[in-house]
């Protein structure tokens, strides 16, 4: 009896670290990847460094020179705007496409395919063929307005149409994502409830405001906080559609950029401006998990 209960002891113990040993590897890999840039990006913040001579402390000089900054409040409002129009345009849009995709009763598979196939573009290229679209003098928008005789647009040149462009642009290359789990939930959604509503002689817009929203909305709220999250981050867009200099859509991702490689590599500006933005995302998601949160 001693001999076995010794073998399942060494049984034992050797399982156990087999398992420590992964749970230290997989430990080792979160820490390095994860946090480890994010402790060095919040203590960078508070240097001056260029990455050519060597770092030094400035405390809060990075913060106070984004706050002297006029671009900073641009950047934020710009960003702001940003989001707003995205939210318009990429809330409401996808969740109305997948009310019509669902209804659909043949070639339901083919429309889910189409809606999606944009998102399987890499953004970058995206973005270039819109930059084709956009160009003031041979784009393919513009070519459709001259055939309709109608006036043409400068697009992401203009004032009043740059930020709206750059939102159609990623409306259009993320859309599909969102309608898709539109689509999952209201695949979920008992059939029942719409039978009920039919005999109680309920419209489609009936059916939609009294079934259909109140089914879908926790994944409403959980798509809304994640849309946020994301369009606060936009990047590629303005970066590629006009620029790091355009003061009407300069994003704080472009500011970012901006500090770090076009003005004077100023790496603690940009790492003091990139943990502002980390705190507002922080808020946002924190949201996201206390709703998300199953309860005990």
């Amino acid at each position: 009896m001693t001999v076995l209960a010794s073998e399942r002891l060494r049984r034992r113990i050797g399982d156990n670290l087999q398992a420590y040993a992964f749970l230290a590897a997989g430990l080792v890999c979160f820490g390095l990847f994860s946090w480890y840039p994010l402790v060095k990006g919040i203590i960078l913040s508070f240097q001056q460094d260029n990455f050519v001579s060597p770092p030094y402390w400035v405390g809060l000089d990075n913060y106070r020179a984004l706050f002297a900054d006029p671009l900073f409040g641009t950047a934020w409002l710009n960003t702001l705007e940003f989001t707003a129009l995205a939210l318009l345009f990429g809330y409401a849009v996808p969740f109305v496409v997948a009310l019509v995709i669902n209804e659909f009763r043949h070639a339901k598979g083919f429309f889910r395919v189409a809606v999606y196939l944009p998102v399987m573009l890499p953004p970058i290229v995206s973005v270039l063929l819109w930059k084709y679209f956009y160009d003031p003098g041979t784009g393919l928008f513009n070519a459709v307005l001259s055939a309709l005789h109608l006036p043409t647009s400068e697009w992401t040149q203009s004032p009043k149409m740059a930020m709206v462009s750059l939102v159609l642009v990623s409306t259009w290359a993320n859309m599909g994502g969102a309608t898709i789990m539109y689509l999952a939930g209201l695949a979920g959604i008992p059939s029942e409830l719409y039978e009920a509503a039919e005999l109680d002689g309920a419209s489609v817009w009936q059916r939609v405001r009294h079934v259909t929203i109140p089914q879908m909305r926790f994944i409403m709220l959980v798509l809304l906080l994640l849309q946020i999250v994301a369009t606060m981050q936009v990047f590629i867009e303005p970066f590629q559609l006009t620029g790091t200099t355009n003061p009407d859509t300069i994003t704080v991702m472009v500011l970012i950029y901006r500090y770090a490689f076009t003005v004077n590599n100023d790496f603690g500006l940009a790492a003091a401006m990139s943990v502002l933005l980390f705190i507002v995302l922080g808020a946002f998601s924190a949201v996201y998990l206390r709703l998300t949160r199953k309860p005990d």
